[in-house]
């Protein structure tokens, strides 16, 4: 389909493809913009003036380039003026952050729910967070003057229509269909501090793959899996510069793929589910596992408990099988593991990754790399506020 629009947008387009660029490639010059991305110069010139002006982007120190005239003045993304929000809508409780456009957090609280069960109670409490941290933001301004809020994203443990706004289901909160984006525009009305400013959603995995993409110095490894293990199974999938949400935005529901033909029944009706065989709903044996499940499974396993090992051994080597299974599917660069269950540590991870490698040696080829997440507990609220810079960032939508 033709892409066509009018000079507003074919500007907005190129001021966000030099923050992008900014972004993947702190430093370079306004000359260097130019060659890279295929603008005139003038139009680089007047563009990151503009940028400047609004706190996208700053100026360092002027460098020697060696060539006759004026000198470079590297550029790269301003840390201080402008902020984005985000907020990890969790089981029990929620995480929200700002983050400057570098994804460093200035800002943040935990807020336990009320009334888990309550989404309407729940996404109030979250409103309120999200308002009082754009209202912090006005005094944490080094450069002395207020923050501005760019965008807010939320992060959701479960299926999420983006373009309607709605969570369709999210089994572990036993919500389902619940109009998000109407709910938190409702907090956000007149009078408040976040009215008019962007709102985006996504489920968890997905914006955890965007925090590792858009702030991180691996931000150029793409394609790029990301893959949660909570208190189930889900993943996020960049390719070619774009986060993959499928036709229905259900894609890396990895949960239920099927590891185990005839395994254990999953809750999705299915048996033998990534679900049913890794998350920790599986492993502690409770349909809605608490944080102080976890930590006691974690301490039978740290003093060598024999059951214990096993069952969590006997996990890992499933996760081996779902990273194969991603690799084949994907062919990444890399594989992020995030989520609680990296609390398991090397006990869940090293027969995970031991699979892996024999699956890759069995081929005569090199598996992707694996890591564990840089943001850690963080990594939704951090990745929802990296789902507002991606929106932002791609005006025709990514």
């Amino acid at each position: 389909m033709p892409v066509t629009g009018d000079q507003q947008l074919l500007k907005q387009l190129n001021r966000m493809a030099l923050v992008r660029q900014v972004s993947a490639q702190p430093g370079l010059s306004r000359a260097a913009l130019a060659d890279v991305l295929g603008l005139t110069k003038s139009t680089v010139s007047l563009l990151v003036r503009e940028l400047v002006d609004e706190g996208w982007l700053a100026e360092s120190e002027l460098r020697t380039t060696g060539e006759v005239g004026r000198r470079a003045t590297p550029l790269h993304l301003d840390p201080d003026r402008l902020a984005l929000l985000g907020a990890d809508v969790g089981v029990d409780e929620a995480r929200v952050v700002a983050t400057d456009l570098l994804g460093r957090i200035v800002a943040g609280l935990t807020i336990r729910y009320d009334d888990a069960a309550d989404p309407a109670s729940c996404l109030r409490q979250v409103a309120l967070g999200l308002t009082g941290l754009a209202r912090r933001l006005a005094r944490l301004n080094a450069a002395g003057g207020q923050r501005r809020v760019l965008g807010v994203g939320i992060g959701l443990h479960g299926a999420v229509d983006e373009a309607a706004g709605l969570l369709r289901h999210a089994p572990h909160l036993g919500w389902r269909d619940v109009d998000v984006a109407g709910l938190l525009a409702r907090q956000f009305g007149t009078g408040s501090p976040l009215a008019g400013v962007p709102l985006t959603m996504q489920n968890e995995a997905n914006v955890a793959a965007l925090a590792e993409f858009e702030f991180t110095p691996q931000s150029a490894t793409d394609p790029l899996i990301y893959l949660s293990i909570g208190y189930g199974v889900g993943a996020g999938v960049i390719v070619n510069d774009r986060l993959l949400t499928g036709l229905r935005g259900f894609a890396g529901e990895v949960g239920h793929a099927i590891l185990q033909v005839d395994g254990p029944p999953c809750s999705c009706g299915r048996r033998g589910c990534a679900d049913a065989l890794i998350g920790l709903g599986a492993l502690l044996g409770e349909p809605r596992p608490s944080d102080a499940a976890l930590q006691a499974l974690c301490d039978r396993v740290g003093h060598g408990e024999e059951a214990a090992c096993a069952a969590v051994a006997a996990a890992g080597r499933q996760l081996g099988v779902l990273l194969n299974n991603l690799w084949a599917s994907f062919d990444p660069m890399a594989i992020v593991i995030g989520g609680a269950a990296l609390r398991l540590g090397d006990a869940l991870l090293g027969p995970a990754r031991a699979v892996l490698a024999d699956y890759a040696r069995a081929a005569m080829v090199t598996a992707p790399a694996i890591r564990t997440s840089h943001f850690g507990t963080d990594a939704v609220a951090v990745g929802a506020a990296g789902l507002a810079r991606y929106r932002l960032t791609r005006p025709l939508g990514g």
